[in-house]
């Protein structure tokens, strides 16, 4: 167990390989103290680490979260709405979902997506950083075959991608460098919110053009895309 100043306590994973695991009694103790004193377990952003605080704490980073980036906020729930139109895109599709096997790509009992955050430890008044599980969402399933068919599509030149560490240490080793190099790193401050949707979209557009595919299926994938970006919405709270 590792204590941290200002942000409650935080307990390191118990090995997969270990001999002693928790017997059900303990698991039941830690549960009723953490009801007890209104506190929970939540994952921390770095590390395979757990940590215990408040549960007032935690809802006020997730509020605090919600507060900075001016969140459109709604007790109407949209899934109804999302779920016609991705049967509609997939209904309509002619060329790149057989008619046979359309319902795969229909999420039968779609829910609005939820929000967890990891603690950001590592970072001064410990924020966290938003996950959301998007498996319920009604696009998910049409999302997994969009990610799928502009791969084989309209590959990308990944030129400027790496995959891995050892990518990196393998480009680094095969640069040339003089003493007087400066190696930058630099950080984009929450990528998500600033992915630039109408520029991927003219993007995604032109690449399918240079890849010479039919006007059909640029159309329709273009459709797939418009219907999935526009399910960026979660839930908190009920």
């Amino acid at each position: 167990m590792l204590l941290r100043l200002g942000g409650g306590v935080e307990i390191k994973k118990p090995s997969t390989h270990s001999q002693h695991t928790p017997r059900s009694k303990e698991i039941k103790g830690i549960k009723t103290k953490l009801k007890d004193n209104e506190a929970m377990i939540a994952h921390t952003d770095k590390g395979n680490s757990l940590m215990i605080l408040p549960v007032k704490q935690y809802d006020y980073k997730i509020a605090d979260f919600i507060r900075a980036y001016n969140f459109q906020t709604t007790e109407t729930d949209p899934t109804k709405t999302f779920q016609s139109q991705v049967t509609k895109v997939v209904t309509d599709s002619k060329t790149l979902i057989p008619q046979e096997i359309k319902w795969k790509y229909v999420n039968m009992n779609p829910t609005a997506p939820t929000i967890k955050g990891l603690i950001k430890m590592h970072k001064p008044e410990h924020p966290i950083r938003p996950v959301v599980n998007w498996r319920g969402a009604p696009a998910y399933k049409l999302a997994r075959l969009f990610t799928q068919k502009i791969k084989q599509l309209a590959p990308l030149p990944n030129r400027h991608n790496v995959d891995n560490t050892r990518d990196v240490i393998k480009n680094l080793n095969d640069t040339s460098t003089l003493p007087h190099y400066t190696l930058a790193s630099l950080d984009i401050t929450n990528l998500y919110t600033n992915f630039p949707v109408a520029e991927t979209r003219n993007i995604i557009s032109n690449t399918l053009k240079e890849n010479l595919i039919d006007p059909q299926t640029q159309q329709e994938l273009l459709n797939f895309y418009d219907v999935i970006i526009q399910q960026n919405y979660f839930t908190i709270n009920d």
